[in-house]
């Protein structure tokens, strides 16, 4: 498939593929691509962890002291140029965390060590590290993403383009995140590197629990072409008891049934604990592995993997002390019985053994069996309102608005001031872009999404007032005037 280009007149190559995304996806889907170079001798070991970095940098009307016509930059940039306030002298270190497993990797591979680590890195940050350029840390990822000796190492994770938390973000807006992210890392990496990313991160581990809306989020993940998600423990039920996975580190199928009776369905790897990056700094997963045996599975015995994911840049323990820690742990693991994996690897690993997907236990999104106690798929979307209504008159403690990696923030309650904008951006995007059957080539949709899915990060609503809001409102206030303007 022919090469893209990685911008097109200065917007990031967001749109216009999506076709060429799909069928990618769904070539990549038909290959077994880690099983064989990974080399784990999976009947002998007893289990394995698994690591995934998180990356992200936000982009803000900051280039520049007025709001309403400053540049849009990275919020890395801001912080190189601003090291005196605050934090910010940590950002030399955080451009450095981003590059460095571009480093680490080779080196292990070249000592005889077998490393494993997954990436999750948002369209933004692609796009932030490019224009104020830094493309030497892009070009060392293209090292270990591109080069077929290493590419098995490091596994992407695909995310929403612009760090979109799924609960609170329109279906339609979040499989554009989606697909965004693709086409964006396809035009950075190729199609082959395309091809090999298998599985989905959601932003904040922030999962619908809507039964409509969460229905519409594994349908958008399995339509893209994606095979597994991350989930949190404690966002996730067995449909049976309500209670949460009792054997969290087999994979699961995550199944969404929706008001109209509808169901879809992926599998489900479950991130354990909550969103410490002392664990993976620390290498946790690895060292919990290594007190388990095998489990049964599909009436077979199989090792168990722990898997978690952090920030891969932000505290001094993950920007200290991890890359010591995991070259000591990648020098331990490596070829015993106890190795570093990565999740799409031991997916191929195990369905080698015959265990099928219809074999998984299934979850489903916190709370549903609540409502499903009370209604049945098919009843539709007025009776599911009503029902969820009376729960949450029944139980304080019940609530539609998603789970995330902690149980104490909500993604909508709070956030008026910054969601309205969001939601009014949305409308007016649609109804411009939509309503007017207007190309995904068409530069100026390429633009104008681009703004709309900067203006949907989680940044802006996580602090729900303050500065960031301020920029959450200008950047839906640019995407506006674009669709005024253009259209």
């Amino acid at each position: 498939m022919k090469a893209i280009p990685e911008y097109i007149e200065d917007v990031p190559n967001i749109s216009g593929a999506e076709d060429q995304v799909v069928q990618t996806m769904q070539a990549g889907a038909e290959k077994a691509l880690f099983r064989e170079p990974g080399k784990i001798d999976f009947g002998n070991i007893r289990a394995a962890g698994a690591i995934a970095l998180h990356m992200h940098q936000p982009l803000i009307p900051a280039g520049g002291d007025d709001l309403q016509s400053a540049a849009l930059i990275s919020n890395l940039q801001y912080m190189m140029e601003h090291q005196d306030i605050g934090d910010n002298h940590n950002a030399p270190i955080f451009a450095d965390c981003y590059a460095r497993m571009g480093d680490m990797i080779p080196q292990l591979v070249s000592e005889g060590k077998n490393p494993r680590v997954m990436l999750e890195y948002s369209g933004t940050l692609f796009h932030g590290l490019r224009k104020m350029g830094h493309d030497w840390v892009i070009d060392k990822l293209k090292a270990i993403t591109c080069d077929p000796a290493l590419a098995h190492f490091a596994e992407w994770l695909g995310m929403p383009w612009g760090h979109a938390v799924a609960p609170s973000t329109p279906v339609q807006d979040y499989r554009r995140h989606v697909l965004a992210w693709q086409q964006h890392f396809a035009a950075i990496f190729g199609w082959a590197a395309l091809e090999r990313v298998r599985g989905f991160s959601p932003s904040e581990m922030a999962l619908p629990n809507h039964p409509d809306v969460a229905y519409e989020f594994v349908k958008t993940l399995v339509d893209c072409g994606y095979q597994w998600v991350l989930v949190q423990e404690h966002t996730v039920e067995q449909p049976q008891d309500g209670w949460s996975p009792q054997r969290p580190h087999l994979p699961h199928r995550l199944v969404c049934t929706n008001s109209k009776g509808e169901t879809a369905e992926i599998i489900a790897i479950v991130k354990t604990q909550g969103s410490d990056t002392k664990l993976v700094a620390q290498m946790q997963p690895w060292f919990e592995a290594q007190s388990l045996q095998k489990w049964e599975l599909a009436g077979k015995q199989v090792p168990p993997l722990v898997s978690q994911i952090a920030d891969g840049e932000n505290g001094g323990v993950m920007m200290n002390e991890f890359p010591p820690k995991f070259m000591e742990v990648v020098n331990t693991a490596s070829w015993s019985d106890v190795p570093l994996m990565n999740a799409s690897e031991y997916l191929e690993h195990l369905f080698s053994l015959g265990i099928k997907t219809s074999d998984l236990p299934v979850l489903q999104p916190l709370f549903q069996r609540k409502i499903w106690e009370r209604i049945q798929p098919g009843d539709g979307p007025e009776k599911l309102a009503q029902t969820i209504e009376t729960l949450r008159q029944e139980d304080h403690q019940f609530h539609m608005e998603g789970g995330s990696w902690t149980n104490n923030l909500s993604w909508v309650q709070g956030y008026d001031n910054v969601l309205a904008p969001m939601e009014e951006a949305s409308i007016r995007f649609h109804e411009q872009i939509d309503g007017k059957d207007i190309p995904t080539d068409d530069q100026r949709y390429r633009n104008a999404l681009f703004h709309l899915l900067s203006s949907q990060t989680s940044c802006y609503r996580y602090w729900g007032q303050g500065l960031w809001t301020d920029y959450g409102r200008e950047i839906c206030r640019r995407a506006e005037g674009i669709l005024n303007n253009d259209f």
